[in-house]
């Protein structure tokens, strides 16, 4: 029996409940259906899904985020595929909808990520399962801002890429997850992912720069060259899929901010 859904796009989908060959083409929705224990209806990804590992080893690869392989998808034969609006490719996404359904997320905030949660919950058949995510990623968030001081007075940006020196800014999940870890984000007043360079760092003047494990793998040789040109600044890696990636992985998002806080809030 067919029922219909309505994406975080608008877009009006007619599916068979519940689906039962899916591809997802988001690693952080990808881990999400893992932890609802969806491995049975789960037959493609990307290789860019990395949780859980089990999966990742597993399961057939149809390209990555902002590349699909439409000859994998077509062998696949999928009664759902779930996207998202930032990670994968509108010309892909437009392709894939005229043979396949597709369900699209578009995450700005926590607020986004629990709709995300819960519709896809009521698709997938596991509503409890979601609704059980949701509650306790409302309770650890809940937990954390009494704990977060309202002004740290640290200043912070984050570098998602190099070569070009790529920064997150305004109307992006990374900087709703800046503000709840309790910064200030100095690239705010720019939109999305800027390209920057040493000389508007450096008028910046941010207090803390966090160059992020992902998308692109920042080292310790990169900590040591921004330690150069900005002696003032606190340079570190910190772990980009605990402030990008907005499944299940958030669970452990609110503990890693106040951790960080610990570290860094002046006296």
């Amino acid at each position: 029996m067919e029922h219909e859904y309505i994406d975080q796009m608008g877009n009006l989908l007619r599916l068979n409940h519940p689906p039962q060959r899916i591809i997802s083409i988001v690693p952080s929705q990808t881990e999400l259906l893992a932890d609802w224990g969806l491995d049975e209806s789960v037959v493609g990804i990307t290789k860019f899904c990395i949780h859980p590992s089990n999966w990742f080893d597993s399961k057939i690869k149809v390209g990555g985020t902002k590349k699909i392989n439409l000859e994998a998808i077509k062998a696949l034969n999928p009664d759902l595929i779930i996207g998202n609006k930032e990670e994968n490719s509108k010309t892909d996404i437009e392709l894939l909808q005229e043979n396949y359904p597709v369900w699209m997320s578009d995450i700005n905030n926590l607020d986004d990520c629990f709709d995300m949660m819960l519709g896809l919950g009521k698709i997938l058949g596991c509503l409890e399962k979601a609704e059980k995510t949701v509650d306790s990623l409302k309770f650890s968030f809940n937990q954390l801002a009494p704990k977060i001081p309202e002004k740290t007075g640290l200043k912070v940006a984050y570098f998602i890429w190099q070569e070009p020196f790529m920064v997150a800014a305004s109307d992006t999940f990374i900087n709703e997850m800046l503000k709840i870890a309790g910064y200030k984000n100095v690239f705010e007043s720019y939109n999305r992912y800027p390209e920057i360079n040493m000389e508007l760092l450096n008028a910046l003047k941010p207090d803390l720069i966090f160059l992020s494990s992902e998308p692109y793998p920042f080292k310790e040789k990169h900590v040591k060259y921004f330690e150069e040109k900005c002696p003032w600044a606190k340079v570190i890696i910190v772990d980009g899929e605990l402030f990008s990636w907005y499944g299940s992985r958030l669970l452990k998002s609110a503990e890693y901010f106040l951790q960080l806080q610990n570290e860094f809030s002046t006296k």
